[in-house]
């Protein structure tokens, strides 16, 4: 209940109403009603009352009469109309303004939750990657929303060997950054149990089938390194192929097996195992990188990522990230990314 009440808005009264007493007059009244001689002394000045209520409680009232009902002149209901549209004004206004703060709320409130949101998703990479005179891995993760679908990883099985994979879920935003949170629970869950590649492999296009049902799907590479070995294994499920370059020469690794998810099994898979016995450099990365336009709605050519990579092929794993990264910055100019980003660059010697 309000304690205090004011005059906010007149028109055409004295100083004299600014602050009235008419509770006992006006309180009980709920509907529009002419006021009455019994009322008291606001009917010797004002014919009509408007309550304005919100949620069974008071919060102003409007009170309407003719100045001096004597002069030959404009009818009341005309006189007043400048009072009335402006009076309409404002409680439209106030209205809409009700609205816009409602709105207002929502939009923080779901900002919060996306924020949060993309915290716990990076959360989900894997914060330390290794560095060692054997093995050196950098990866680099730009979200075209504050969450994406694109997700990297990298395990250590033992002291020799490592399973990694760089994966792309389609669509964009949080429906998409569900299910590679899912992806991430089940391909941790799955190292625990088996360092086969192809089972890993069966075991998620199963878990992406039984939460999609046909509906979304995700490219994936899959890989395992072995650096006593020198063996790197992999299974490409539909995901850009990587640029693998060693003693100068550039492999693209595209052998393997379909997307996940676009059926309850899979057709086929192939597993492919190479014996790298020199120093390599394995780039991994996902179709936001290629799908970069500039002004002349060109795409960012793979020959363009091998050459770059080339160039730098001595430097740190995130150094030659850092110059993709770069590139693409000055090649899309004033446009946009249009997709997720996700890089990892691995060095074994």
């Amino acid at each position: 209940m309000i304690k205090e009440w004011t005059c906010i808005l007149k028109y055409g009264i004295g100083q004299d109403f600014n602050h009235i007493k008419f509770e006992n007059e006006l309180l009980g009244i709920k509907e529009i009603e002419t006021i009455s001689f019994s009322k008291g002394n606001l009917s010797k000045s004002f014919e009509i009352v408007i309550p304005v209520y919100h949620k069974q409680i008071p919060l102003a009232y409007v009170l309407l009469g003719d100045v001096n009902e004597q002069k030959i002149e404009l009818s009341a209901a005309i006189k007043h109309l400048p009072y009335i549209q402006t009076l309409t004004n404002i409680i439209v206004v106030s209205i809409e303004n009700k609205k816009l703060y409602r709105q207002t709320i929502q939009k923080a409130q779901m900002q919060k939750e996306l924020e949060l949101a993309q915290t716990m998703q990076q959360m989900l990479f894997p914060n330390n990657l290794p560095d060692t005179d054997t093995i050196k891995v950098a990866a680099k993760y730009i979200p075209h929303q504050q969450v994406s679908g694109d997700y990297y990883d990298f395990l250590p099985l033992n002291n020799h060997e490592f399973v990694f994979c760089v994966a792309d879920v389609s669509g964009k935003g949080i429906a998409a950054a569900l299910l590679m949170s899912n992806m991430q629970a089940t391909f941790h869950s799955l190292v625990n149990y088996t360092h086969n590649l192809k089972d890993i492999l069966i075991e998620l296009n199963k878990r992406v089938w039984l939460n999609t049902k046909g509906e979304k799907f995700v490219s994936l590479f899959l890989g395992k390194i072995n650096t006593k070995s020198k063996q790197l294994t992999y299974i490409n499920a539909g995901h850009n192929p990587p640029i693998l370059i060693s003693d100068k020469k550039v492999f693209r690794l595209s052998k393997g097996s379909t997307l996940l998810g676009i059926g309850e099994t899979i057709p086929f898979i192939e597993v492919d195992i190479m014996d790298m016995p020199r120093p390599y450099t394995l780039f991994c990365y996902t179709d936001g990188l290629t799908d970069t336009v500039n002004s002349t709605e060109e795409y960012l050519a793979e020959e363009t990522i091998v050459e770059l990579i080339r160039t730098n092929i001595n430097s740190e794993p995130d150094f030659i990230n850092d110059a993709i990264m770069y590139y693409a910055e000055e090649f899309k100019g004033e446009n946009l990314f249009v997709d997720d980003i996700a890089l990892m660059t691995i060095k074994c010697a």
